[in-house]
């Protein structure tokens, strides 16, 4: 397991595409023990996509960027500004609460990231917020995308983990709103010292709000039809992201009249990149997943990272810390496929719900997305407003810091990120 993961750091290293990096490092295994076929490493590619549950991902990332492109977004914001725009640091605000309700359309926080530093951030820097301030709300923001209903990092984890997604769903909804309101106050206490300004001076009228709300009634409802079908066993999961592309659809030539045969067609293109990405990596996990188990390496990395620790709770905040650090150079998708066969074991059998884990884990590896040195999102958002990486990052530390001592804080109430699944689908 060692030269595997040291062939997968090299690479990284030297700039290699994750999901190629990943495959060779997979296949090296094949090719240095004795007596396994490499014929099998094949087979273990080709199986990985034999999986109906994974079905869920390309629907889901399609019926995103419909959405993206039926007005979704502009609807979503004019809520935004008109719930928040009012508060001190009012752009920052908007950002972080469109991130929660795009959390519900995109699935994808480096999608939403990129999305709002086009959208918003010009905005915020020309209104006089600091440049790293601005790009630290937007990208930090995200961050809730990883836990709001449909999230792929949560599918993922489900299908790896062999856990429900319908739990995870349910789970991922207080959680979401708690990091939203935490990234809110955070970014309220340093726009107050900063006198940023805010965006509207004016709070809104009920009606304005009101007929916002109304104008996007279709993106608003999607994340709670999704939850409502999945537990009233309409749809199962991988039958739901087919729905939703058809409700995509529907509100996006029937409803607002905005989704042309050209802007479906740059949909199309748009999914089927982000899915060959996503489901590459997938794929190529596959050995990796096999060589994990055939070394036993859940049991070795227990032993050698838990070893003289009896407390359940400590044990835990020991793995997360693991993610944290590994967060840092690693690419969410892959540590979801390679760390959730080795972790869900080993927290099961300490007494944790692997759907409280899995909300914690979701956090903690997107997180890494937004921190040097590799975070895609902090990449995508620097480079589109032009912020340097060393500005970014010192800003960035009160929002993290923020969202660090919330996920502590859930490790040790689960019964806050349980409540919801136990109550619809039973304890």
């Amino acid at each position: 397991m060692l030269l595997i993961s040291v062939v997968f750091v090299i690479l990284m290293a030297i700039g290699m595409p994750v999901a190629f990096a990943t495959g060779i490092a997979g296949f090296v295994f094949f090719l240095i023990t004795p007596g396994m076929p490499p014929s099998i490493g094949v087979q273990k590619i080709a199986t990985m996509s034999q999986s109906f549950p994974l079905l869920a991902v390309p629907f889901f990332v399609l019926a995103g960027h419909l959405m993206n492109e039926s007005g979704i977004t502009q609807r979503l914001l004019r809520i935004s500004m008109l719930l928040v725009g009012w508060i001190s640091g009012g752009l920052a605000q908007v950002a972080i609460v469109l991130s929660t309700l795009m959390g519900g359309v995109s699935g994808s926080a480096v999608a939403d990231a990129a999305m709002e530093a086009r959208i918003l951030g010009p905005t915020m820097i020309a209104k006089g917020y600091g440049k790293g301030y601005s790009a630290a709300a937007i990208a930090v923001g995200s961050l809730v995308t990883a836990t709001i209903p449909p999230s792929i990092g949560l599918i993922l984890y489900g299908y790896v983990g062999n856990v429900s997604i319908g739990r995870l769903f349910l789970a991922g909804i207080i959680p979401g709103v708690l990091m939203m309101a935490v990234l809110m106050a955070t970014a309220y206490v340093i726009a107050r010292k900063r006198k940023y300004v805010v965006a509207n001076a004016e709070r809104p009228t009920f009606k304005a709000l009101a007929v916002a709300v109304w104008d996007a009634k279709w993106a608003l409802l999607f994340p709670v039809a999704l939850v409502l079908a999945i537990r009233g066993g309409v749809f199962t999961p991988s039958e739901v992201g087919a729905a939703a592309v058809v409700y995509a659809l529907a509100i996006g030539f029937f409803a607002h009249r905005e989704l042309t045969l050209k802007k479906m067609w740059m949909a199309f293109g748009h999914a089927a990149s982000d899915v060959g990405l996503i489901m590459l990596i997938i794929l190529m996990s596959g050995m990796v997943g096999f060589a994990v188990i055939y070394l036993q390496a859940p049991q070795q990395l227990a032993t050698m990272m838990l070893e003289g620790i009896t407390d359940p709770n400590l044990i835990v905040l020991v793995i997360l810390l693991f993610l944290l650090v590994a967060g840092l150079a690693l690419d969410s998708t892959v540590m979801v496929l390679l760390l959730t066969p080795i972790f869900v074991p080993i927290v099961t059998q300490v007494g944790m719900d692997p759907v409280h884990f899995g909300i914690l884990m979701m956090s903690i590896v997107t997180l890494g997305g937004m921190t040097w040195p590799s975070g895609s999102a902090m990449f995508a958002v620097c480079a589109l407003m032009d912020v340097s990486i060393e500005e970014y990052s010192i800003e960035s530390i009160p929002f993290i810091a923020a969202i660090c001592a919330l996920i502590a804080a859930l490790t040790f109430f689960p019964q806050v990120v349980l409540w919801l699944p136990n109550m619809a689908f039973g304890g």
